[in-house]
């Protein structure tokens, strides 16, 4: 039973990790085409670093809870 809601877990963790990157592939792909375009990028450079910050957020908060009993 333990061992069952530890891979459910983790297969969870994956997908959000996964959804996640995907999210920052779309991110960087749009900086770099208003790059390409010649068109102000600071918006979008902006919203990458915030996307940026929040996934290293999230990847420190499912290690410490995996830390904690």
């Amino acid at each position: 039973m333990y061992t069952t809601a530890i891979c459910d877990e983790l297969r969870q963790v994956e997908r959000d990790v996964v959804e996640g990157e995907r999210r920052l592939a779309e991110q960087e792909a749009l900086v770099i085409e208003l790059k390409r375009q010649d068109l102000d990028t600071a918006k979008a450079e902006a919203e990458l670093e915030r996307m940026r910050d929040e996934q290293r957020r999230r990847d420190q908060e499912r290690l410490l809870s995996r830390l904690q009993p």
